[in-house]
């Protein structure tokens, strides 16, 4: 199966991975004077994923109480077959882009250590050759 991680140039502290998509939208949403029509546009694709993909509740692999609270090593990844996902994710893209946060894709077949997996996407600690 193949895997697809949107991202943009800006690396995770501490982790030498870049910053997916949602950091982004969320940075952009947080600018003052922003267009109503960009505005209500990025909120209404923000809720559509708030409604149909699952927050991952598992973000590394440690077992101890309070672990989704340390720093993380998983990295979030569509499922090629996510396609409602997928395709909103590219409507996500092309509103950033407009507004001049780059987005890249990377695409793999070895996402790392899967530590949390729904339908849609899966979360994982990526192997030392994974792309990040």
């Amino acid at each position: 199966m193949k895997y697809f991680r949107f991202v943009r140039p800006n690396t995770i502290e501490n982790l030498g991975a870049r910053e997916g998509l949602f950091c982004a939208a969320y940075e952009l949403r947080s600018v003052l004077n922003l267009e109503d029509y960009i505005s209500d546009e990025l909120e209404d694709l923000l809720s559509w994923f708030r409604a149909n993909l699952t927050i991952p509740d598992k973000f590394n692999s440690s077992k101890s109480n309070g672990s989704r609270d340390k720093n993380t090593a998983g990295l979030s990844w569509f499922k090629e077959d996510a396609s409602d996902a997928i395709g909103r994710s590219y409507e996500l893209i092309n509103l950033l882009k407009e507004n001049g946060y780059p987005i890249e894709i990377i695409r793999t077949e070895r996402v790392g250590y899967v530590v949390y997996e729904d339908d849609q996407q899966v979360v994982a600690e990526p192997f030392s050759d994974t792309p990040v």
